[in-house]
């Protein structure tokens, strides 16, 4: 069990973080998606009040870095939509899947994502939840209840939702019509149950009694169901993805997760519907093939990924120095240059374990997080190599 002595500092834009670099705000942005005004004011905000780039975090989500003015950033992000709310703006953490309606999936989670994000809004207690709790909505292809959030849905036909819990399945289905009412009572249900804890994992038996406590106050609900397995995965959709209705979407890497500001604003020009999913990338949608193909030929020279064979998509990394504090090195600049070295590799011989590494004596191969200290912040789920920093050198640790 996890003990939590501290409050819950999670940032949002009404309460920065202090990084090493100066403050930090992140902007929910509920099932990641940004309308083409929105990503230019994200775009001319991160110029004008950061560092020049915003950040993609694992949940979908938005930062800026270096932030010079908290107060001007709140009202460009009210004018936007994108702070629709002072009391709830850190519980919105809404992971949906990005392609849900357009490519692949059992149902459409699309108009969940609305319905979830006013009703969480629409309670006031739940501005009490942790900023640190993720609600999904998977399509049921298996994306975004891998990320193993609090409290989700997952489709397993048109029509049927299984209730997830802690990441795995609660047994409980439900009727459509009826997911977005269960999942918020399950976030009442979890404020009932948490004590200090700030994720329903490190509830002691959390997925068993909050499935109890909404068998208790709401009547008729349906247990019946097989176990679902959802296992870790990496699911980055990139490069040329053709939609049902024949328009074509675009999913797009960025590097180490930091879009460039002026990247940003060439994919507002599009002036189509724009999703940050949690794997760092984006996904550009409802495209004819002509405008698709100037977007590949105008932004891939500028650093966006189309390649799903690219090694950029095999690392991640922490925010390292100048960033944080507590980290030993540069470790984003460490892995970029692993990356453009060549000695990133998809697949083959790599080190084994081994302690104090020079940066540029690591050759590692699959999927890798580099690390500035022991903490590994940012390291995603599943099998993944880490490469951490020691006062020593760097540790490699490959993954079992």
């Amino acid at each position: 069990m996890t003990v939590r002595n501290e409050a819950d500092s999670c940032p949002g834009v009404l309460r920065v973080h202090e990084a090493a670099d100066g403050p930090l705000a992140r902007i929910r942005v509920p099932g990641g998606a940004l309308t083409p005004a929105q990503l230019q004011a994200l775009a001319a905000a991160a110029q004008d009040l950061g560092d020049g780039n915003i950040e993609l975090t694992s949940r979908g989500n938005v930062q800026l870095r270096q932030v010079s003015d908290a107060v001007a950033l709140g009202g460009r992000l009210t004018a936007a939509g994108l702070l629709p709310s002072a009391s709830h703006e850190r519980v919105r953490n809404i992971v949906a899947s990005p392609l849900s309606g357009r490519v692949g999936g059992w149902t459409d989670v699309r108009g969940l994502v609305p319905a979830l994000d006013e009703g969480l809004r629409a309670a006031a207690r739940l501005a009490d939840l942790p900023g640190r709790v993720l609600f999904t909505l998977d399509d049921g292809r298996g994306d975004v209840s891998a990320l193993h959030g609090d409290i989700g849905v997952h489709a397993v036909d048109e029509n049927t939702y299984a209730l997830v819990l802690a990441g795995g399945d609660s047994g409980v289905r439900v009727p459509a019509a009826e997911a977005v009412d269960l999942m918020l009572a399950a976030a009442h249900g979890f404020l009932d149950l948490r004590g200090e804890q700030w994720r329903l994992h490190e509830v002691p038996d959390g997925q068993a009694r909050l499935t109890d406590h909404l068998l208790s106050t709401r009547t008729g609900l349906d247990t019946s169901g097989e176990p679902l397995e959802l296992p870790a995965r990496q699911d980055i959709p990139i490069g040329w993805l053709n939609q049902a209705d024949d328009l074509v979407a675009l999913g797009a890497g960025v590097r180490l997760g930091s879009l460039p500001a002026r990247v940003a604003e060439f994919l507002a020009a599009v002036e189509r519907p724009l999703f940050v999913t949690p794997w760092r990338s984006v996904v550009l949608t409802d495209m004819d093939e002509w405008t698709a193909e100037q977007v590949v030929r105008v932004l891939a020279p500028m650093g966006l990924i189309f390649d799903a064979n690219s090694p950029w998509l095999q690392v991640s990394a922490c925010a390292g120095l100048p960033g944080c504090a507590k980290s030993l090195t540069d470790v984003r600049a460490d892995v970029a240059s692993a990356v453009e070295s060549g000695r990133v590799i998809p697949t083959g011989t790599a080190q084994s374990a081994m302690d104090g590494l020079d940066a540029d004596e690591i050759v590692a191969a699959g999927r890798q997080h580099w690390s500035g200290c022991d903490r590994r912040c940012g390291r995603p789920r599943g099998a993944v190599t880490d490469v951490i920093a020691t006062t020593d050198g760097y540790r490699i640790t490959p993954s079992a």
